[in-house]
């Protein structure tokens, strides 16, 4: 069986008390519950991770080399302008597929563009679906590893 590491970053863990009109009203802990039922239907395993510290997630990304098959990451703001987690992505070469619950192309300015738009291992961006992102984003993933 694949598996595939949900990555969540900076303040996913205060979903159910942000904005609902941007994130939904559901919290971390309902969302992957969701992203498990996603996974079971396409059978794949995964493994969800959050953190508030971009140290420990980029430790996370480094610890999957050759353990992950491929990684989701919503990096939150840090997707925006952290290279370091860019290219912890790069270095770690999985499939990866950046997922946002919010619609960042209709927000403030400097949350529309990320800095993962160009990696040669990003197969999807998947934003503005709320929890039903991730399971495109699983989707995505297991049509990637059938190849």
């Amino acid at each position: 069986m694949s598996r595939v590491e949900v990555m969540h970053g900076v303040n996913l863990d205060q979903l159910g008390e942000r904005d609902p009109e941007h994130y939904g009203g559901f919290t971390l802990r309902e969302l992957e519950q969701r992203i498990e039922t996603f996974a079971e239907e396409l059978g794949l395993e995964v493994a969800a991770f959050q953190t508030n510290s971009e140290s420990e997630f980029i430790e996370r990304i480094h610890a999957h080399k050759g353990v992950a098959d491929a990684l989701i990451v919503n990096a939150g703001a840090w997707s925006h302008y952290s290279y370091a987690i860019r290219d912890a992505l790069e270095f770690a070469g999985l499939p990866v597929v950046e997922v946002h619950i919010s619609d960042i192309s209709k927000r403030e300015k400097w949350r529309q563009v990320t800095v993962f738009e160009d990696l040669e291992n990003l197969i999807g961006r998947i934003y503005g679906k709320g929890a039903d992102g991730y399971r495109e984003a699983l989707e995505l993933i297991a049509g990637e590893l059938r190849k």
